[in-house]
């Protein structure tokens, strides 16, 4: 069936059983938009056990209680050209409490009252789909029309019953480049702490959405000018106003936020190119005029491990990001003379990063400073086809130490210890630098014992490193020179 006949079907045994069946909220708006709507959302006067009872005579493929408490019940069909989800919802209403991070619901008979209690007049325009007839008591069409964000009767009192609505409030006006009426505006403004009392999972998922739109900038201003991000984000909102050196033709924040717009719409990319210049703030010194953010990438590493772990991200997410807030100043400082050794270095150093890496330092190198973007592109490019070589070739020859920690205890007559660490770093170096293969392992050995005889530059290096490692005292550099 299609999805208008699964729909038809499902209000004709709700009016069957004497109960009201409305579509309603994202569904009813992304129509009217001439959009796709891919989650289909219905209220309804009956009661969830009615609900379920009632959608089990209509040829449901599976009905899940997803949210049986708070009324939600979500129903599953074989539908063409591809499975159909509804949920459908209980009349409600619900509120939050200062001080608690859950909001109180209760279940309403009316589909006003639902309609009232809902969070912008877009949003908030129900249809039956019996007789196409809307119940549009706040304006939502003409708010569509108008392109506007108008939140329903009493702005502070909605933001005060879900506080999320502020970001999402952010979102919407944001994904279909509406504005926020201003009455709406001042009271986001107002009541812009009430966010606080959000979980930090919500706050970080529709945080997330935002990012990850088309052109997120516009929403990234938004959150700053309503003062929201200093609530949910102050180290970013820090970032405003902050002067940067000549070459830049922008204060932080507005390099940042043309930087997000300018990556790929990937999650830890985008975060990436957020919090790259995090730092920025806390690390500014001045020299005359000229502003320097010394190590602000090390810094930033640090801010955006801190920032992440707060909203609740995973440990992959937050290490990858953070990695690549670290390495991003390296990348952006590539050049023809780089040594294959510094590409293989790195390539091992940056691991599965390399793609956002590289992708970054492009959007960071072209957004405000005196190299052209196709120059940048070019050089990170040519930096790209390098690594990429580089993976090839670890295919077959893995960068790896040629001797493992027995034959190194071997050769030096020496049990385990720290030494063997430092020892296995010098070969392995030595193979990222190429003097080495990583199979090479009579090569590995006569390296080692080059500080007794061989290349004078290799005695010293491998000297310098023995007697690190403990392995020669000191006294053999008199030795050495004898």
């Amino acid at each position: 069936m299609s999805q208008n006949e699964i729909i038809q079907r499902l209000a004709r045994a709700f009016a069957a059983n004497g109960k009201e069946l409305y579509l309603v909220g994202g569904t009813v708006r992304d129509a009217l938009l001439g959009r796709d709507a891919h989650d289909i959302d219905c209220c309804t006067d009956a009661l969830p056990d009615e609900i379920k009872r009632i959608v089990a005579t209509t040829g449901a493929l599976h009905i899940v209680p997803i949210g049986e408490k708070f009324g939600t019940i979500q129903v599953q069909y074989i539908g063409y050209p591809e499975p159909l989800v509804i949920e459908i919802t209980t009349y409600r209403g619900e509120r939050y409490t200062v001080g608690l991070r859950k909001p109180d619901v209760q279940f309403g008979n009316s589909i006003y009252e639902d309609l009232r209690r809902r969070d912008f007049t877009i949003n908030a325009i129900a249809k039956n789909p019996l007789t196409g007839h809307y119940i549009d008591v706040w304006y939502g069409r003409r708010d569509l029309k108008d392109k506007l964000i108008r939140a329903v009767d009493d702005a502070t009192q909605r933001f005060r019953d879900d506080p999320l609505r502020l970001l999402r409030a952010v979102r919407l006006a944001a994904q279909f480049n509406f504005k926020i009426a201003e009455v709406t505006a001042m009271a986001m403004r107002e009541e812009a702490e009430w966010i606080k009392v959000i979980s930090r999972e919500r706050i970080r998922d529709e945080f997330c959405k935002i990012l990850l739109l088309n052109d997120p900038v516009y929403g990234l201003h938004l959150l700053t000018k309503l003062d929201l991000m200093w609530s949910i984000l102050p180290e970013v909102a820090a970032m405003q106003g902050v002067e940067q050196p000549p070459h830049h033709s922008m204060d932080v924040w507005h390099h940042t936020a043309t930087v997000v717009r300018m990556v790929p719409a990937r999650l830890e990319v985008r975060l990436a190119a957020l919090l790259h210049d995090i730092a920025k703030p806390v690390t500014k010194t001045m020299d005359g005029d000229v502003a320097h953010f010394y190590e602000h990438e090390d810094v930033g590493a640090e801010m955006a491990r801190s920032i992440l772990q707060r909203l609740r991200f995973g440990n992959e997410i937050t290490e990858h990001v953070s990695k690549v807030v670290k390495l991003h100043m390296r990348v952006n400082q590539y050049t023809s003379k780089w040594s294959n050794g510094s590409v293989r270095r790195l390539f091992l150093d940056a691991g599965d990063c390399i793609d956002d890496l590289l992708d970054l330092a492009i959007a960071d190198g072209a957004s405000d400073r005196d190299e052209p973007r196709e120059q940048v592109e070019a050089r990170i490019n040519e930096l790209r086809e390098r690594i990429q070589q580089v993976q090839v070739q670890a295919v077959d020859h893995p960068i790896r130490s040629p001797l493992d920690g027995n034959e190194l205890m071997q050769l030096f007559g020496r049990g385990p210890g720290a030494w063997l660490k430092e020892v296995k770093q010098y070969l392995n170096d030595q193979v990222i630098e190429g003097k080495l293969q990583s199979g090479d392992r009579e090569g590995a050995v006569a390296l080692l014992r080059s500080w007794r005889e061989g290349d004078e530059e290799d005695q010293r290096e491998t000297l310098k490193v023995l007697q690190e490692a403990g392995i020669v005292p000191k006294s053999a550099e008199e030795e050495q020179k004898a």
